[in-house]
């Protein structure tokens, strides 16, 4: 594809994972943290299998300790979505991770959301919020996490979801914990179908009932599930460098996102880690069209089906489809 990516929309996102190797020693030098051993010789973040990734996360993620720390990486995040020309952008907020290193979760979220007013005030992407719970840490903390995001007084704190290792536990244990964000009006996503297989997203969407789910590309083993999510508009966050990085597909040719979409399912793109797997949300829609010889009306179709899904309100959704098809 040679002709200019329309608008974008990014719905699958960690908030942690947009730290580049480069901001990463800047905050590990501001708080005096030896952090060499997280990077390769080259300058890269050094892992090699899933479980690997999710072990320099949780370090890496240790650097990110105090609300600056935070509203620095947001804003260089929200900096660069700017430049690649997206219009809206949610990212993935983890109590967990920010409670790790002893910061509040309100302190938290009040310092991502000046960043993203900040953001938003300089003509930048619309941008919310999306609390995350980390499945390997058990149902105990996701039900915290959920506590903690209902309870929450902030304008962009909008969703709740799941994410981490996807073979730990199994859905139902997390069902009370979906139950809290509910009950709050919160927007629910859960990572599900991307480590595991077709089985992962039905009981995803048996017990957790979201409205999205994160990944969910193994849905295209089995037909009858992809007929479900058609017919329950039921929206994939797919995120195709991920899948690769992590070794799911040999490369891009390989991926189902084309047959994903023949089969009927609601998709939108996602960068999910770009600074772990060099891939920003630009970066996707490109090689997207690239791959699959989608052009520029497919793409925006893309864009469009975020924005139905994001977790904003309504006069938002109708803005940003305005900029869509200005």
């Amino acid at each position: 594809m040679t002709s200019p990516l329309p608008p974008l929309a990014d719905l699958h996102c960690h908030l942690e994972a947009v730290t580049t190797p480069l901001m990463a020693r800047k905050l590990a030098k501001r708080h005096a943290i030896d952090v060499s051993r997280l990077f390769t010789e080259t300058g890269e973040y050094a892992w090699s299998t899933f479980e690997d990734f999710l072990s320099v996360y949780d370090a890496m993620a240790r650097v990110i300790r105090t609300p600056e720390d935070y509203h620095d990486i947001t804003a260089d995040h929200l900096a660069a979505a700017a430049r690649e020309g997206v219009i809206y952008a949610e990212v993935f907020v983890s109590a967990d991770h920010a409670a790790g290193v002893g910061l509040s979760f309100g302190d938290m979220i009040a310092a991502v959301g000046d960043a993203m007013d900040a953001a938003e005030a300089a003509g930048g992407p619309i941008a919310r919020m999306v609390a995350t719970s980390v499945r390997h840490y058990g149902a105990a903390k996701a039900e915290a996490a959920a506590r903690l995001a209902a309870e929450a007084d902030h304008p962009r704190l909008t969703g709740f979801g799941i994410a981490g290792d996807e073979a730990f536990g199994a859905p139902r244990d997390f069902a009370r914990a979906f139950d809290i964000a509910r009950e709050a009006g919160l927007g629910l996503t859960a990572h599900a179908g991307e480590i595991c297989g077709p089985e992962s997203v039905r009981a995803a969407l048996e017990w957790l009932k979201p409205e999205r789910l994160g990944h969910g590309v193994r849905a295209i083993e089995d037909p009858s599930l992809l007929a479900e999510l058609a017919a329950r508009g039921v929206v994939l966050e797919v995120c195709p460098t991920s899948n690769i990085a992590i070794g799911l597909y040999s490369g891009w040719a390989a991926h189902p996102l084309p047959d994903l979409i023949k089969g009927g399912a609601r998709v939108a793109l996602g960068s999910d880690d770009p600074a772990f797997f060099g891939a920003s949300i630009g970066d996707e829609y490109r090689r997207a069209g690239e791959a699959f010889a989608f052009g520029h009306a497919d793409l925006a179709g893309i864009t469009r089906t975020a924005i139905a899904a994001a977790f904003c309100d309504e006069p938002t959704k109708t803005g940003l489809l305005a900029r869509l098809s200005a």
